[in-house]
């Protein structure tokens, strides 16, 4: 006769996630501004040199916007930002001069935030999806006018 397993209180692998959690857009999201970079020029024994402002690419600003707009923003912590920086300047030089290098770079660095479906299934996020989210309102809604003073049995009528 084989064992009687143990009660789940006293077994030691609960296989808990401590990152599990579902993501909700959050509609009125703070972007923090990208960081201004600098370029020296004139760089000469005669000449003084001169710091130039270097504009962000369309795409970085694009892409920068989209990661704060999305469900993953309110999982950043304030120390993430400086790392976020680091990606946006790689994504900014991918823009710029595309190469492998870059990419791969871009994909190893993006890891670290479930920036792609295949990390945030890793970390165990899950994205509240729109339905699902009108869905919830309905609910809501609907139990809302029934509590209100009718009852909504009172439609209700024998068929015979």
């Amino acid at each position: 006769m084989p064992p009687t397993p143990k009660p789940a209180s006293q077994r030691q692998r609960r296989n808990k996630s401590a990152t599990a959690s579902t993501l909700r857009a959050v509609p009125d999201a703070v972007v923090p501004d990208l960081p201004p970079r600098v370029k020296t020029v004139g760089e000469k024994d005669d000449l003084e040199p001169l710091e130039v402002e270097v504009p962000w690419h369309a795409m970085t600003v694009a892409w920068w916007q989209d990661i704060w707009t999305s469900p993953m923003a309110p999982e950043f912590l304030d120390s993430d930002v400086h790392g976020l920086y680091v990606l946006a300047a790689l994504v900014d030089q991918f823009w710029r001069e595309p190469s492998t290098a870059a990419a791969a770079e871009i994909r190893l660095q993006r890891q670290c935030f479930g920036l792609t479906p295949v990390d945030r299934r890793r970390l165990e996020w899950h994205v509240e999806q729109a339905e699902q989210a009108v869905e919830k309102t309905t609910a809501r809604r609907n139990r809302k006018t029934s509590t209100s003073g009718k009852d909504p049995r009172d439609a209700l009528s024998v068929v015979s």
